[in-house]
């Protein structure tokens, strides 16, 4: 097949929910990718944070073939045991908060948002939850209504109700809201769609502490941040925040479709049979490809990876800013978290299409903003590479 029947297929059948780039890809290898003409171009976006270890991954090929050799699906699901799943809630423990003793699996970050949003009304038996300004924490109807971006909310109307709004970082606002209605507050210790807003050291420990003053349970959504993407396995975890229920996916299978959400033993106990469920809850495939990819970032040490690879891209990003001041605003980001917020929408669309044209794939964010969330094993060559493409379009447009 051809890109042009690809793009003509898929134009015709696809709903119409993107706005597609001109490119069919066929294959990767690692942050590399190439389309069905056999141009190369490198992936500084890693399938918007999912492909943690590159693509066409040998560890999660091997576990998915090993494992498809066995079995897919339980007879019964959740209802039997399953190898597998025990080995993946094994490493599981090595890797959370010591207070996060109970996991369950999810198909995406969405659906366990969704989930655990649930469970804290039933726990607390409240109605409330608070979130914050610019958050962004799925696209069901419950985690669209929980999202704080009009554009992914308003259109959908009538909402879900019993959702209020905080500004993000600000723990007086938090103060304010929080009220005996409230069953639970769901922040990302990272806001990653809203821009890559980072809060101060102390928001994130005074935010349990409010929460927990007031019998309300707090939710970590760590979707994007989870599994090294800053540095640290969880940055809850590295900040001693105890959060009652974490949410996880994008890197926790590299690229294979998967999520979970972990909650304390006090949240656990609350809890009774028929609570939750789900066809798939922890599949062996999803539980093979995910213990994988985990044991790879802890044999690895890719959390020592990600820090170093973070401050060399902040270096030389922030050289960037110094040089074209006309033009970028802020640089910003933790570990392989990056963005470069630009002085206006235009001149990060101009960047951004001119990397496209350079055979690099970055992600325009917030309108001004270009992600950066490349896999997490890059080398610093290929960082070099796709970093002297990115600066040479910062310079084109500039000139």
């Amino acid at each position: 097949m051809t890109s042009k029947a690809t793009f003509e297929i898929e134009d015709r059948y696809m709903a119409p929910f993107f706005a597609k780039q001109q490119i069919s890809i066929e294959r990767g290898d690692g942050v590399f990718v190439w389309d069905e003409e056999d141009n190369r171009y490198i992936d500084f976006t890693s399938g918007w944070g999912v492909t943690c270890l590159g693509h066409a991954q040998p560890v999660i090929t091997e576990a998915l073939i090993n494992q498809s050799r066995k079995i897919l699906q339980n007879p019964n699901s959740g209802l039997t045991y399953s190898p597998a799943r025990a080995q993946l809630l094994e490493v599981m423990q090595t890797v959370l908060p010591n207070h996060l003793t109970r996991l369950f699996f999810s198909n995406s970050g969405a659906e366990a948002n969704d989930a655990v949003i649930k469970l804290a009304r039933k726990v607390t038996n409240r109605l409330d939850v608070i979130s914050t300004h610019k958050s962004f924490h799925g696209r069901t109807i419950s985690t669209a209504s929980a999202t704080g971006q009009a554009t992914h909310r308003e259109k959908f109307n009538p909402l879900m109700p019993n959702y209020l709004f905080v500004k993000y970082g600000d723990l007086d606002d938090l103060k304010k809201t929080l009220n005996e209605n409230v069953a639970a507050f769901i922040l990302e210790p990272i806001q990653g769609e809203g821009g890559v807003i980072i809060p101060s050291k102390d928001y994130l420990k005074g935010a349990a502490d409010l929460c927990r003053k007031n019998g309300t349970l707090l939710i970590a959504d760590e979707v994007q941040t989870g599994f090294c993407r800053t540095g640290p396995m969880f940055v809850t975890g590295a900040l001693d925040v105890r959060a009652d229920f974490i949410t996880m996916a994008k890197g926790i299978a590299g690229g294979f479709p998967f999520g979970a959400f972990a909650m304390t033993e006090e949240v656990a106990d609350k809890l009774e049979f028929g609570d939750h469920g789900g066809t798939y809850c922890g599949n062996p495939l999803g539980c093979a490809v995910a213990h994988a990819v985990i044991k790879y970032l802890l044999d690895n040490n890719i959390s020592s990876h990600v820090e170093k690879m973070g401050t060399f891209c902040l270096k030389r990003m922030n050289a960037w800013r110094q040089r074209y001041p006309d033009h970028i605003n802020e640089i910003r980001g933790a570990g392989l978290l990056l963005l470069i917020e630009f002085k206006s929408e235009h001149i990060a669309t101009q960047v951004s299409d001119q990397c496209l044209a350079e055979k690099l794939f970055v992600r325009q964010t917030q309108g001004n903003g270009i992600r950066v969330f490349p896999a997490l094993n890059i080398t610093e060559d290929q960082l070099q590479e796709g970093l002297t493409i990115m600066e040479k379009a910062i310079q084109s447009v500039a000139v």
